[in-house]
């Protein structure tokens, strides 16, 4: 046990401070506080020191520096059971601190804002702060350090069971919070200073997650060791930030699968519905309202839509549950939405083959979400992160507002595509970018009707999605998500039925494949732009 009889409390955050600070006073607890802190908690009747008082020299150069003196780090870094510090402890009048309170300037919030200026950001680097608790934690087997505010009823609670002091274990597990902290901390300030510089790449990748929950296992069963973590500082509604509120434990595939599903349908401003199965939609559509891009998407490929998962851009109402729950024998694993209605979430509970599994994850409204903004800001928040064993593979996510990127389409064929048939084509292009490459989708209006994914020609997926859509392929129209190196695939898709093609273009042949779609009076537009999806 180690008793705390002086706390040093300075914290950006103020939640609870108040009544963390009244608890450790009714232990008789000195308390010794800074700046914006130090004012809260005299406020509220709190007797408090002021940091100038211990060490003996004012706050200068705008609160720069305060903190940074041998008074307080001596405070903290010397060891107790050392008889050679405790005697230099006494000849420099060093008073032992017990407990340090700090939480640290919110740099990973500040660098999240749209448009931020880089002297802003720089203001918001907590030099005092994580000296502090770094040195605190060094010495936990005599310093209590808190850095969440989450922990202050712990150590009140503790301190009411050991008559003021902490146990050992907590010292102990609360220091290792701190060099989590610094050290993702730290990280985010190199990945913002290196990014103000000219290399396209940072000479170290730093990434960090906070658990936000142990999964059931990871891609398979064997694997046993898997879990999600939430990137602080990121701000878009997604399902990392989400909050399931119904069915079975969530697994790794399952998070894979609602993050595509929901990641398509925020593409959309219109009302949007995706089903997903291993990681691939299987149907999409776009519609007047859920119900129906819903009942669209689940017509594009109804027998592989069952076991997957439909992500929503609007609130998941009772008409569509009523609509997921009509087919006899049809259930889905997973649902995303920004929210649900509470009739909707009944309905679905209390049906015996969903309501205890399937699992539900209201991700956040996106009424306000600009898509503009996706570019700008996922710069600052997202990486696309991927292993290899020994290495780290990292890239900027592939994120491109979809009117910016139809601007630059270009007609290659003799026939013009229909506005509707252009419409159709775009539709087609922003769901192929989600599909594992080498990726082809038809489309009629705004709705999926065949999809062929992770072949290794382009012909072959171009039949496998001609073959999915049946009879429908007849006035299709198909994306494909890089060009075509030969005309084959363009010639099974005309002689199929297909009336219009978007794709990249910018292959040795492209030529031959416009003469090709040509020669079936197939309209075809480029984007010069690719979405492999490996």
């Amino acid at each position: 046990m180690s008793a705390i009889r002086r706390a040093l409390i300075s914290v950006t955050d103020k939640t609870g401070i108040v009544d963390f600070a009244k608890g450790l006073a009714s232990f008789e607890v000195e308390i010794v506080s800074t700046g914006g802190t130090s004012k809260v908690l005299r406020d509220a009747g709190i007797r408090v020191k002021d940091i100038s008082e211990l060490t003996g020299f004012p706050e200068i150069m705008d609160g720069r520096v305060k903190t940074l003196h041998p008074k307080v780090h001596g405070g903290l870094l010397f060891r107790r059971d050392l008889p050679n510090h405790v005697a230099q402890a006494a000849e420099y009048g060093i008073q032992p601190i017990d407990l340090v309170v700090v939480n640290l300037y919110a740099f990973e919030q500040t660098i999240a804002k749209p448009g931020i200026d880089a002297e802003e950001a720089i203001e918001q680097i907590d030099i005092g702060g994580p000296s502090m608790i770094r040195s605190a934690a060094k010495n936990w087997e005599s310093v209590t350090v808190v850095v969440d505010p989450d922990d202050y009823s712990l150590i009140l609670d503790e301190m009411k069971r050991a008559n003021g002091a902490t146990e050992r274990t907590t010292r102990m597990r609360l220091a290792s919070k701190v060099f989590a902290l610094t050290s993702r901390y730290d990280g985010a300030i190199c990945a913002y200073l290196e990014s103000l510089g000219e290399e396209s790449a940072p000479r170290t990748f730093n990434l960090f997650g906070v658990l936000k929950q142990p999964l059931r296992y990871g891609e398979n069963p064997h694997q046993k060791t898997a879990a999600l973590y939430e990137t602080p500082g990121f701000t878009e509604p997604s399902v990392a930030r989400g909050r399931q509120i119904s069915g079975k434990e969530i697994g790794f595939n399952n998070v894979l699968d609602l993050n595509t599903a929901f990641e398509i349908v925020k593409e959309f401003r219109q009302p949007a519905a995706c089903i997903v199965k291993h990681n691939n939609p299987c149907g999409a559509a776009v519609a007047e309202n859920g119900f129906e891009a819903y009942s669209l998407a689940y017509a594009g490929d109804s027998m592989s839509a069952f076991g997957g998962v439909l992500g929503l851009n609007r609130p998941l109402d009772l008409r569509t549950v009523e609509a997921m729950l009509a087919p006899a024998g049809y259930k889905l694993d997973a649902i995303v939405a920004p929210s649900i209605d509470a009739d909707a979430l009944q309905a679905l509970t209390k049906r015996k083959k969903w309501g205890a599994n399937v699992i539900i994850i209201e991700a956040g409204s996106i009424e306000n979400f600009r898509r503009d903004e996706r570019i700008e800001t996922r710069a600052t928040q997202h990486r696309d992160v991927r292993t290899i064993p020994g290495g780290i593979l990292v890239q900027s996510p592939d994120v491109i507002v979809p009117e910016d990127e139809f601007s630059t389409l270009k007609t290659v064929t003799k026939r013009e595509p229909t506005a509707a048939e252009l419409d159709s084509c775009k539709f087609a292009w922003i769901i192929c970018k989600h599909v594992k490459s080498n990726a082809i989708v038809l489309t009629k209006g705004n709705a999926v009707v065949g999809i062929g994914a992770g072949q290794m020609s382009r012909v072959d997926p171009v039949e496998i999605a001609v073959k999915k859509a049946g009879d429908r392929v007849l006035g299709s129209v198909l994306a494909s998500d890089a060009f075509f190196p030969f005309p084959d695939g363009p010639e099974a898709a005309a002689k199929a039925g297909v009336i219009a093609i978007i794709q990249p273009g910018g292959s040795v042949k492209d030529a031959e494949v416009i003469a090709m779609c040509d020669r079936y009076n197939v309209a075809m537009v480029t984007t010069g732009v690719r979405h492999f999806r490996h």
